[in-house]
C-alpha cells in the first residue's frame, strides 16, 4: 500500500496543472515589464556605481528574480526556467537595447535558477532554496556578461569584481527578495491553490494553536 501511495504522490508533485501554467505565465509577464523598466534605468544606475569599476554587477539581480520567484510560487520542475524565459521574451518584445541577446540571457539565467532548486531535489522552497537559486542565477549572468558583453573587454580584476557583485545581487535581489514577495503573496491568500500558500497557512495555524 505504501509503495502505491508514494508512487501516485511523486508524479502528482511534479505534474503541471493549468493553474501552474497560468500563474507562472502571469509572473513571467509582470517580471518582463519590470525587466524592461530595469533596463531603462540601467544607464543611470550604472553611472551611480561607476566609482568602483565592476560594481555595476550589483544591478544584475534586477533581471534574475523572475526565475526564483516562479520556482518558489509554483514549486514544479521547470518553473524557474519557464518564468525567466517568459520574462525575457516579454522584455525583448517591448524593446530593449540588447535585442535578441535578451532571450539568450534569459535562457541561461533561468537554467541557473532552475539548477538551484534541482540541486536540492525540488524539496527546499525556503531560505536555502531561494538563496541557492538566486546565487546560481547570479553565476550564470556573471559568466555571460564577463565573456560575451562589453564587460569582457575590461581588466581581469574588474571582471572579478563584476562577477562577485552579480552573485551577491542574485542572492539578495533574486533570492531573498523573491522569498519575501512569495510570503507576502501567500499572506494575502493569493496562493491558496499552491503549496507555497498552504504551507504559510499551516505554519500560522500551528502557531495559533500553540499559543
Amino acid at each position: 500500500m505504501s509503495t502505491s501511495v508514494s508512487g501516485t504522490r511523486t508524479p502528482r508533485r511534479y505534474t503541471w496543472r493549468v493553474v501552474d501554467i497560468v500563474v507562472a505565465s502571469v509572473i513571467g509577464v509582470a517580471a518582463g515589464v519590470v525587466f524592461w523598466l530595469w533596463g531603462q534605468a540601467w544607464p543611470a544606475l550604472d553611472s551611480l556605481l561607476s566609482f568602483t569599476p565592476g560594481l555595476s554587477g550589483l544591478l544584475a539581480g534586477g533581471w534574475l528574480f523572475a526565475g526564483v520567484l516562479g520556482g518558489l510560487v509554483v514549486r514544479k520542475p521547470g518553473a524557474a526556467l519557464y518564468t525567466e524565459i517568459v520574462a525575457a521574451v516579454v522584455s525583448m518584445l517591448i524593446g530593449t537595447q540588447w535585442g535578441f541577446t535578451t532571450f539568450i540571457w534569459g535562457v541561461v539565467q533561468g537554467l541557473g535558477a532552475e539548477l538551484g532548486f534541482a540541486l536540492l531535489a525540488y524539496a527546499n522552497w525556503r531560505l536555502l532554496g531561494a538563496l541557492l537559486s538566486g546565487a546560481l542565477a547570479g553565476v550564470a549572468v556573471a559568466v555571460l556578461d564577463t565573456n560575451f558583453s562589453s564587460v569582457a573587454a575590461l581588466a581581469v580584476e574588474v571582471r572579478l569584481v563584476y562577477a562577485a557583485s552579480a552573485v551577491v545581487s542574485g542572492i539578495v535581489l533574486a533570492g531573498l527578495v523573491s522569498l519575501v514577495i512569495t510570503r507576502a503573496l501567500a499572506a494575502t491568500g493569493a496562493l491558496d491553490r499552491f503549496a507555497s500558500g498552504r504551507e504559510l497557512r499551516a505554519r500560522r495555524a500551528g502557531g495559533a494553536s500553540a499559543a
